[in-house]
């Protein structure tokens, strides 16, 4: 199906949205649907450019004490987009703000992006709210509301009002800006492991060139149509998605979020022909169709993987367990399945094909790309037995690290020059992941094996360890804790707790889960780093300098027959924790099993 679409525009989002506006066959085809509402890419250019003129009105003089940022905390919806052209258009910067983040958190994250105009969805307005005191960059009147829950939002603060009030609804024009490949357009945050969220840099010309080159990686072509229910916030769904589609003037289906029971109702009605995803989706997926069908296949072929408008011929993702693979492949009728490694800063990726090792996440085609021990040197390639387990597992793990002069594709960190030396140093690039490398065929095989200690990746989303430990530190009966990434059977990683209890006091299961269930809803934890297990230790092993030895209570994660400790588990769902014994630990391991990732209880 590979008929992309070719535009003569330089590398920027604002040249290469009029390109598109411009064309005698583009310009009138859909690039945006979401539900019953639909785009074209000449309406698309008219919405920037309006978006572009109001933002522009609203943040008055640009200069170093005032910078063109805008901050958007939305799920997805069409005026992501325009905002994020919008931005492209006028020159400025978009800060892509998790919409998990709450309290203090959520108000760190505005006020070092010194936004100066923020953009909330109705959903996540009251949370804003909380914290709008707290706000010093951002005057009451810039913080504008998308209606999107049906609300009554006041006209003052309605986003569409406020843009209709303001900026010519007829055609309007590009507001007279310089704007240049390198420009600043879009930060996308990660998680650094002390501190605030870390912004990553993405100009004009990464953008561009990661849809140019995952379209051409993917093959789209003009016909071709994404499926966006992933947070377009985030560097998944931007780079993996929206980009590719928008380089071949393709189209974007949107879904506000990721909905299990709603996914082939979706992909049928937009036509999708390609999905991203991060983390446990396709999991979840998969358990939904079990339950719709049971044993009836015969009508899940006819109604899914041979419905006459299930279109879906690849998926793009990480965190996908094999045996996951196999079967969404296989019911959902796919011609492909990448199983990626890669991430927002993108010094290194790499894409899997279903003829790739299972359990690999794909070549490496960078030779720069290395993996180093912690003394820096480059670790042998894993030794294979004849049942397939490595022989050399402790020489063969290291650092997923890219030893080069320049940086690829990684710009910085916004506003942390600690942070981006940090992580690009001596000229090598340290992406802060475990992995090993097989060889096979002459070709080096990735494999992702974790993060180091002082990250837990759940989700397709990195997070701090030691936020989520300073969070449980405040309950009461608490003095100590570690929080630590342990083995997942479907995706990334679940989190674990070590919790040290206070003289006198007793761990209360429910205590602790409704504890950390307030520093959701009322504090500053994002949902997903809701401790999966609980560990409670009479004390520490500590290293000489006086910090947790957490490299061993990862090696030990949650199997009863190398603690001696209490253990407690609860799964998704649950309304408290249970004791957690051998019996439950036989049960998990078939589950694990049955995933093909046995392995990583056995290391």
């Amino acid at each position: 199906m590979s008929n992309p679409m070719h535009f003569e525009a330089d590398f920027t989002l604002r040249a290469q949205i009029q390109a598109r506006a411009e064309h005698p066959e583009a310009s009138s085809r859909v690039f945006l649907r979401q539900h019953d509402r639909s785009w074209t890419y000449g309406r698309y250019r008219d919405e920037c450019a309006r978006t572009a003129n109001f933002l522009l009105g609203r943040l008055g003089a640009i200069d170093e004490k005032h910078p063109g940022h805008v901050a958007m905390l939305l799920d997805n919806h069409l005026e992501l987009m325009s905002l994020f052209g919008a931005c492209g258009v006028a020159g400025l910067t978009l800060f892509g703000v998790n919409t998990g983040l709450r309290g203090e958190t959520l108000a760190g994250v505005i006020n070092s992006s010194g936004a100066r105009v923020v953009v909330v969805d109705e959903r996540y307005a009251e949370e804003l709210e909380k914290v709008c005191d707290k706000l010093g960059n951002v005057a009451r009147e810039n913080i504008l509301v998308l209606p999107s829950e049906g609300g009554d939002v006041d006209a003052s603060r309605d986003l569409h009002a406020c843009i209709a009030a303001e900026v010519a609804a007829e055609h309007p024009s590009y507001p007279d800006v310089n704007v240049t490949p390198d420009t600043n357009l879009m930060i996308i945050y990660t998680s650094g492991t002390t501190g605030l969220p870390k912004g990553i840099n993405n100009n004009h010309m990464k953008l561009t060139a990661i849809g140019m080159a995952v379209s051409a990686r993917m093959e789209l072509g003009r016909e071709d149509v994404g499926y966006a229910c992933m947070p377009l916030f985030h560097s998944n769904s931007m780079f993996i998605c929206a980009m590719p589609a928008f380089w071949v003037g393709g189209t974007v289906g949107i879904r506000e979020r990721f909905s299990a029971s709603n996914f082939v109702p979706d992909i049928t009605k937009y036509g999708a022909t390609y999905w991203n995803y991060v983390g446990e989706p396709v999991h979840y997926v998969l358990s939904h169709l079990r339950k719709q069908y049971g044993d009836d296949e015969a009508r899940l072929r006819a109604e899914v993987t041979n419905h006459p408008n299930n279109k879906l011929r690849y998926a793009v993702g990480n965190g996908a367990a094999p045996p996951d693979i196999d079967l969404f492949s296989d019911w959902l009728g796919l011609e492909d399945m990448f199983e990626l490694y890669g991430s927002t800063e993108a010094a290194i990726s790499t894409f899997r094909r279903l003829k790739d090792p299972r359990g690999s996440v794909g070549v490496i085609e960078d030779a720069a790309v290395k993996i180093l021990n912690e003394a820096g040197a480059e670790c042998p390639p894993a030794e294979l037995d004849g049942d397939g387990k490595i022989t050399n597992y402790e020489q063969a793990v290291g650092e997923i690290c890219r030893v080069a002069a320049d940086t690829a594709l990684f710009q910085g960190y916004f506003g942390n020059k600690e942070a981006t030396s940090s992580k690009y140093r001596d000229g090598v690039y340290h992406s802060g992941d475990l992995g090993h490398v097989l060889v096979s065929d002459g070709k080096r095989y990735l494999y992702f094996d974790g993060r180091t200690d002082d990250w837990i990746r759940k989700d397709g989303e990195n997070f701090s360890a030691l936020q989520v430990a300073r969070l449980i530190c405040e309950h009461p009966d608490i003095v100590l804790a570690a929080a630590y990434g342990v083995p997942c059977a479907v995706s990334d990683e679940l989190v674990m707790a070590a919790v040290k209890i206070r003289d006198g006091a007793q761990f209360d299961a429910q205590d602790f889960f409704d504890f950390c269930e307030k520093q959701v809803t009322d504090g500053g934890m994002d949902r997903k780093w809701f401790p999966d297990f609980v560990r409670v230790v009479a004390d520490f092993e500590y290293t000489g300098t006086q910090k947790i030895l957490v490299r061993n209570l990862k090696a030990q994660h949650f199997d009863p027959t190398k603690i001696p400790d209490p253990l407690y588990r609860r799964e998704r769902g649950d309304k408290t924790y249970e004791p957690f014994d051998a019996d439950g630990y036989r049960d998990l391991r078939k589950t694990f099993c049955a995933a093909e990732r046995l392995n990583l209880l056995e290391r």
